[in-house]
């Protein structure tokens, strides 16, 4: 058996189909014209951006429009004006065409790869899925083809990129494996929206598993068994039975309200990081926007964003969600998000750095323009603001100064906006925790991160795979720390939402109910099964459960009595 990263839910049973990636290696060589290298460069590019504009299409029919939207950052990077550049700057310095366009998508891809935060290191994908499409090209050779498999395929590859997820006939095929790729890759987007059971990051797939062997992708725990045995394969066929009956049960759960099994209403909200993610989020039957990642405005441009280019990707979402809450959270970067243009300087420790809040609040003028933005959208649907981040009282104090510059300003101007706007924090420090009681009386909302949360409170980097044990939710110094933020903020009667990975998680779902958290903010796919689970547990049950929790010392015997407990 291999283990990996569960990526797209669901029981796969095939056979093996190991794809290799076609030998894109090159020397490099001085050409003779520059003029000419340029020439094959641009027909490579043309070449490439008519191909993703195929492969858009078909996903269009095939997937829907919101997954074939992904395939649009393929273009947004082919036709970078910045790669261009440089990539017309290396040939005329005397590169070849493929020696020019390795070095300057390597350039894109390091600084991507590098990032902490996950959704911004999976754009590394995209950077690299365009940098072998032009290399293709420009050595004659063929890229891997998922079109054409044989029925009941299990697609096993290193990198499974989007361009090939693109490709995939998902009646043929019922797995993916792959050695690389995390949840929040476009390739496992892609996988959850063909409903393809798919495991990712298993360590050297395509050299253990051959093309012909029996497989069992366990897309819901991240599980792959090589040549099942007959039981595996009928206790695997049961429980792919039970996954498809649950998730037409699951249906039943559409168009209802969030209320828990004694009647208690929750708002069940979801995460998005760009405008196109709240069609998606509304798909799902989310009941308005929780957290909205505005740092991927900041990351697609190659200068600052407008204050009219940010209201239109701020108001677009407003309109879309037709009144339902809408929270977005101001730049956050810094730290695992770095953006060239900002010209931030190299720090010992970006984590504990000049980032988020603390940059905003250092560059006003700039900080200004997003927050005249946010007001303004504000007139088309229930906007708040989220500040990222905070660790003292005087942060929020100063951002609330600049919001009331920003409405003047907007006042002078005649233009519109929802004066009673809510201002709140993202809680996602063992500071912002210490002073929920003092940050809760100047706060109209808290928003708990608990992916930062955990990792600050634990000493803990989540991508350390030697200090993983202790990046778990289910420490007790994190649940003390979730009580206390959920109960001050309760006691000042405020809005308490969590939007961190913990907001989803089944097991402890019941325990933040006992707590008191209002506002459950997942990811668009697991708003029904989010639902579904509120409704199993009452107030007084979940008491009961989080009381024997509380008492116990360590996060394994915390896991081990909520998974005995679960339903």
């Amino acid at each position: 058996m291999f283990k990996g990263v569960n990526a797209s839910d669901g029981f796969g049973i095939g056979v093996a189909q190991v794809a290799i990636a076609p030998d894109l290696s090159f020397t490099p060589s001085v050409p003779e014209d520059a003029e000419q290298e340029k020439a094959r460069y641009a027909a490579a590019l043309e070449k490439f951006v008519a191909q993703t504009n195929a492969q858009i299409e078909r996903m269009k029919r095939t997937v829907g429009e919101e997954a074939a939207l992904i395939m649009g950052a393929h273009i947004e990077f082919a036709e970078d004006e910045g790669i261009k550049e440089m990539v017309g700057s290396s040939i005329d310095s005397g590169m070849c065409a493929e020696q020019a366009v390795s070095e300057a998508y390597d350039t894109y891809y390091t600084m991507f790869s590098q990032m902490e935060d996950e959704l911004f290191r999976e754009r590394a994908a995209d950077v690299a899925d365009v940098k072998t499409g032009l290399l293709a090209d420009l050595l004659g050779k063929e890229v891997v083809d998922l079109s054409t498999l044989p029925e009941h395929s299990i697609v096993v590859v290193k990198e499974l990129t989007p361009s090939m997820t693109a490709d995939i006939d998902k009646d043929n095929v019922t797995g993916i494996v792959t050695e690389t790729g995390g949840r929040t890759s476009h390739s496992a987007i892609i996988a959850r929206a063909l409903e393809i059971p798919a495991v990712l990051s298993v360590s050297d797939a395509t050299s253990l598993i051959k093309t012909g062997d029996m497989l069992v992708v366990d897309g819901t725990n991240g599980k792959v068994i090589a040549s099942p045995s007959d039981h595996e394969l009928e206790h695997y066929r049961a429980k792919a039975k039970a996954y498809a009956e649950e998730k037409v049960a699951l249906e039943a759960y559409r168009g209802k309200e969030t209320v828990t099994g004694d009647g208690e209403k929750v708002l069940l909200v979801a995460n998005i990081g760009n405008p196109e993610d709240a069609n998606v989020a509304a798909e799902h039957d989310c009941e308005g926007i929780g957290l909205f990642r505005s740092e991927f405005l900041f990351m697609d441009a190659k200068e600052l964003p407008s204050e009219d280019e940010q209201f239109a990707a701020y108001q677009k979402v407003a309109l879309r969600m037709k009144g339902q809450p809408v929270i977005i959270r101001t730049l956050d970067v810094g730290g695992d998000k770095e953006i060239p243009y900002l010209n931030l300087q190299r720090e010992e420790n970006p984590f504990m750095g000049f980032r988020a809040i603390r940059y905003c609040l250092n560059n006003s003028d700039q900080y200004k323009v997003q927050l005249t933005a946010l007001l303004r959208a504000s007139a088309f649907g229930d906007i708040k603001i989220m500040l990222p981040l905070v660790t003292s009282i005087e942060e929020v104090r100063q951002a609330k100064a600049l919001i009331e510059e920003c409405k003047a300003s907007l006042d002078a101007r005649g233009v519109a906006y929802n004066k009673d706007i809510e201002v709140g924090t993202m809680i996602e420090t063992p500071a912002a925790s210490l002073i929920a009681d003092d940050l809760a009386a100047e706060c109209d909302f808290f928003s708990i991160g608990t992916n930062d949360l955990i990792g600050y409170t634990m000493c803990a980097d989540r991508g350390n795979d030697r200090v993983g044990y202790l990046y778990e939710v289910y420490q007790p110094a994190v649940l003390r720390s979730l009580r206390r933020i959920i109960a001050e903020g309760n006691r000042q009667n405020i809005m308490v939402g969590m939007c961190g990975e913990a907001a989803a998680d089944p097991l402890l779902i019941p325990v933040l109910l006992s707590f008191g958290l209002g506002e459950f903010s997942v990811s668009a796919p697991s708003i029904l099964r989010t639902r579904r689970i509120l409704s199993e547990w009452t107030k007084a049950e979940a008491d009961a459960l989080t009381e024997k929790v509380l008492g116990l010392k360590t996060a394994a015997e915390v896991k081990a009595a909520l998974q005995a407990a679960a339903r």
